[in-house]
């Protein structure tokens, strides 16, 4: 299992739009697996803690975290800081009741797992969301800090994937038997969805927008299918583009309305979000008429992109709501 990094910022790029659409598609068909097996039912809070090795890695971290995020402690018995760290870990594993489980993995028996992660010293943090690998913090860590990036990771783990964590009852036997849980209908527009996923998977970028419409034509509110549309449609919009080009447009012709619009998509999948935000709001400023709205309608697309609940979107919502009004 080779890691990937997966940004908990709401960066968008290229390579991290395909991989989440992967992960969250991936994360759905293992969910519905388990509830055909039986599902997953509620736990006792010893179970929130486990020991992981290699040989259990893919079925103890890989194929939970379709269920939950799951945080990896690299630790090792002679770590000093590892003593401080791992005790504040558990207790807020049990804490958070089941919105993410945590796997200690000691580096003397595991070696292989600690090189593929690239970890060169511990502690080590990792988290793993829907098969994704991203670092957390690497040393020692305050318990304030601690606690906002484990906020950060629920959160991902819940807008992006879906993840609603674990059940817990106090009074489950550890490691005792699941309950069973009844098994969950597919939605009418599964199957078109995966039909997005799947062109996006392939490139198929046109496909992939078609998808997400055919879904919104059906049933306009869909939340999964607005998002994925316009992180297709954003996509398609810069594949192809000659990015210095862009720029030299956008720096030599500032009330050229599409050089400005050109070159806020380039800035978006870039990861420079308020760039892109910024420079759009800027240009809403200075134009009036059809330009103005053909601008306020983009910089609401790219809003849509990143996600109503991002910090940089509501700060933007209400500078474009005074470059309006």
């Amino acid at each position: 299992m080779q890691p990937r990094n997966m940004s908990m910022s709401g960066v968008v790029d290229l390579a991290a739009v395909k991989a989440a659409q992967e992960a969250k598609a991936k994360a759905e068909q293992a969910r519905a697996q388990a509830a055909r097996e039986g599902g997953a039912g509620a736990i006792s809070p010893a179970d929130l803690v486990i020991d992981v090795d290699e040989a259990g890695f893919e079925r103890d971290v890989l194929q939970r975290s379709a269920e939950v995020p799951v945080v990896i402690d690299f630790w090792a018995e002679w770590c000093e800081p590892c003593k401080q760290l791992s005790p504040v870990l558990e207790r807020l594993a049990v804490e958070y009741d089941g919105r993410f489980l945590l796997a200690k993995v000691d580096v003397d028996a595991n070696q292989m797992l600690m090189q593929q992660f690239g970890i060169q010293g511990i502690p080590a943090v990792f988290a793993v969301v829907a098969g994704q690998a991203l670092p957390l913090f690497q040393g020692a860590a305050g318990e304030t800090q601690i606690r906002q990036t484990l906020d950060q990771l629920v959160q991902v783990g819940e807008q992006r994937f879906g993840l609603t964590g674990l059940t817990v009852d106090p009074e489950a036997e550890p490691g005792g038997a699941r309950a069973a849980a009844p098994e969950q209908p597919a939605g009418p527009h599964d199957g078109l969805l995966e039909a997005a996923v799947q062109a996006l998977d392939s490139g198929d970028l046109s496909g992939a927008v078609q998808a997400y419409k055919n879904v919104l034509n059906e049933d306009p509110g869909n939340e999964e299918a607005k998002l994925g549309l316009a992180q297709a449609e954003l996509l398609q919009r810069v594949q192809g583009v000659d990015p210095q080009q862009v720029r030299r447009d956008a720096a030599d012709k500032p009330a050229d309305v599409q050089a400005q619009i050109a070159a806020a998509d380039l800035d978006l999948v870039g990861g420079h979000v308020e760039d892109a935000f910024g420079r759009l709001i800027e240009t809403v400023q200075r134009t009036v008429g059809d330009d103005r709205d053909t601008v306020r309608k983009r910089l609401v697309e790219l809003f849509e992109v990143v996600g109503p609940d991002d910090p940089r979107v509501i700060a933007a919502r209400r500078a474009l709501a005074r470059a309006l009004f």
